[in-house]
């Protein structure tokens, strides 16, 4: 049993303070004495060279996921910005750490021979990311290159907690609300002027989107959620642009994707573009008769209609599946009340990978925090936390947050994830979110047992972390699975019938859904590898060439777009990714609940983390190669 225990949160709201300081700037300091004494001279082995990085890397780590996390999760505003200054902080040291000429001829000077493969892939990966990092420049260099790093983080940091806490809202009349399911309008009275109050946040946005038959309501709120974070998120996003393509140059590379994906499965930025060019000519033709569809069906309603937008597809897709398919989403829904989905997915995955999640009573930021003890083959594995509902001030996407990085024999791996669903009927899509975003959470909590923190938990290439959580989404749509939990108000669980329908009719804009992730692809890709002075105009452009759906005028979805200070120009990795899933579904012959593959897919792909190349994981789990193989007949089916 490792030294650590769990985290303890305050119980008292005055203690959070203390609370950073005792963890975040504890933490910090204790990295940075490592970091000089690594320097002070003293004769080292490689071994005790490494040993001492990693411990670094340990210090460093867990000041940064705890400031990270807690900066977008607390309820205080005040403890928010002080937390969001100490992920500033750490985000600083790293990149002093990475700049630090001295400890780099330290790590330079060590002995390769003799190293277990562990160590030297340590080794290997610090050396490239000093490298990377520009530690072998001029001292004029590294200073330039040491602000733009600071900036960067500095900007990032201020680019989401600008979508945060921009939550935008419309007041429509009651009778707008038509189409809508009962539990909702329910949950929306009208207020003393007879106005209902919708906001941009997910459990309002889904649903108007894809129910509201008026479309003058549907229009208006998608206008708004594609205007969070601007106009203050426009300047910022511009800057960040130019900060990273001089950085690129600096470091002797052409553009921000060449020097971003050299350290990823894709391999260069040359080889992103390949794929924007692969999708764009998978893509466009089934998309394009998607939209037609849609269209046609729209002019039944609005014979005028001249154009699908992103406040109508959503809606068109329920009509047609509804008409064409016989799957009625508001029938769909009712079998998915979160009181029993979310124990009902828990359980489907424990059972999947062999694992227990057990409830414990434990303090955390705010009330409505889950907290579960992980066990696997009769032993303490990590905690996780669920943060499942949205709240003012808190992060309004879905997203799996690290809060102790897993180190054998000393930490377990402590996950967080952050969603914002409705507390009661869920949305289908809602489900396929929860067990996509559980797909990082086990993927922490099982590769959250290497020795070296550089390589713990979801630690592998940035663009494989996807296909884990992608391919449980499969889970999502099976009617054994589904049944298993899912049931409406009479205890009646969903029909196998019904799921069947709702896997045909899932086929259906298939072709447009792979589109718009393409739009979003080809966008990231394209602001980072050649910053345009007018962002608006190039948006434009990249939807007119991409769409698939006509763009909503006077929008600003670049600005809410927090992938871009994420993921750069790595937007890509969601499709890549989603290539790779599709290929590992394959190894489930025997059904998704097959416990033998379930079994050997945990220890073959999740549990190593990031101790090896992940192509490397995926060839020794299919025992082949990834290939396009299965993704393209998956596109096919929807064509």
């Amino acid at each position: 049993m490792p030294a650590q225990p769990p985290t303890v949160f305050p119980t008292d709201p005055a203690a959070w303070p203390d609370f950073l300081a005792t963890t975040v700037d504890a933490s910090l300091d204790a990295a940075r004495a490592l970091i000089a004494r690594l320097k002070d001279g003293t004769p080292r082995t490689t071994a005790e060279v490494l040993a001492g990085w990693n411990d670094a890397d340990i210090a460093l780590g867990s000041a940064s996921a705890v400031a990270h996390l807690l900066a977008e999760v607390h309820p205080d505003a005040d403890l928010r910005q002080a937390a969001e200054e100490r992920a500033q902080a750490a985000e600083d040291l790293a990149t002093e750490r990475g700049l630090d000429h001295e400890l780099w001829q330290v790590l330079a000077a060590t002995d390769p021979d003799g190293l277990e493969p562990g160590a030297a892939r340590v080794r290997e990966h610090v050396l490239r990311d000093f490298r990377r990092a520009g530690v072998d420049r001029s001292l004029e260099d590294r200073d330039r290159l040491r602000a733009l790093a600071q900036r960067c983080t500095e900007i990032g940091l201020e680019f989401s907690r600008n979508i945060r806490d921009g939550v935008r809202s419309i007041r429509v009349p009651l009778e707008q609300l038509d189409g809508l399911p009962d539990d909702f309008r329910a949950e929306h009275p009208a207020d003393e002027d007879g106005l209902v109050t919708l906001t941009t946040e997910y459990p309002d946005l889904l649903p108007v989107r894809t129910y509201a038959t008026d479309p003058d309501v549907r229009l208006a709120l998608t206008r708004e959620h594609q205007s969070l974070g601007w106009p203050a998120n426009e300047p910022l996003l511009a800057e960040l642009l130019r900060l990273r393509a001089e950085r690129a140059a600096l470091l002797g590379y052409p553009d921000w994707p060449t020097y971003d994906a050299e350290v990823k499965m894709i391999g260069s930025g040359q080889a992103i573009a390949d794929l924007i060019e692969r999708l764009d000519a998978l893509t466009a033709g089934p998309a394009a008769r998607d939209v037609e569809v849609m269209l046609a069906r729209y002019r039944q309603d609005v014979p005028d209609a001249a154009a699908v937008t992103p406040a109508d597809n959503l809606y068109y897709e329920q009509v047609i599946k509804n008409e064409q398919y016989d799957v009625d989403a508001r029938e769909v829904r009712e079998y998915f009340r979160y009181d029993a989905v979310l124990p009902g997915v828990l359980d489907v995955v424990s059972r999947l990978f062999d694992i227990a999640l057990v409830p414990v009573e434990a303090p955390t930021w705010h009330e409505d925090v889950q907290v579960y003890d992980v066990s696997a083959d009769g032993s303490l594995i990590g905690r996780v936390y669920l943060d499942m509902h949205p709240r003012a001030g808190k992060f309004n996407h879905a997203a799996q947050f690290g809060l102790v990085p897993g180190i054998a024999g000393r930490s377990l791996p402590e996950g967080v994830l952050v969603c914002n669903f409705p507390t009661g009927l869920m949305e289908h899509d809602d489900v396929l979110t929860f067990f996509h975003e559980l797909g990082h959470l086990v993927h922490e909590v099982l590769g959250g047992h290497q020795e070296w923190a550089m390589f713990t938990g979801v630690a592998t290439e940035w663009d494989f972390v996807e296909a884990p959580s992608q391919l449980l989404e499969e889970w999502g749509w099976d009617a054994g699975v589904l049944g298993s939990f899912a049931t409406n108000a009479a205890g009646e669980p969903i029909p196998a019938e019904l799921v069947a329908a709702m896997r045909r009719a899932d086929g259906f804009a298939r072709g447009a859904w792979t589109r718009r992730q393409l739009n979003f692809t080809a966008l990231s890709y394209g602001l980072h590898a050649d910053p345009p002075a007018d962002l608006a105009g190039y948006t434009a452009d990249v939807d007119a060439r991409f769409g698939p759906y006509t763009p909503i005028p006077d929008t600003h979805q670049y600005a809410g777009f927090g992938h871009l200070e994420g993921y750069g120009s790595a937007y890509y990795t969601y499709l890549w990714s989603l290539v790779i899933a599709k290929d590992l579904r394959t190894a489930f012959t025997a059904g998704l609940m097959d416990p033998v593959v379930g079994r050997r897919y945990r220890e073959a792909i999740l549990a190593p983390g990031g101790s090896a190349d992940a192509a490397d994981l995926v060839e020794g789990f299919l025992g082949r190669p990834s290939s396009f193989e299965a993704f393209e007949a998956w596109l096919a089916q929807g064509a």
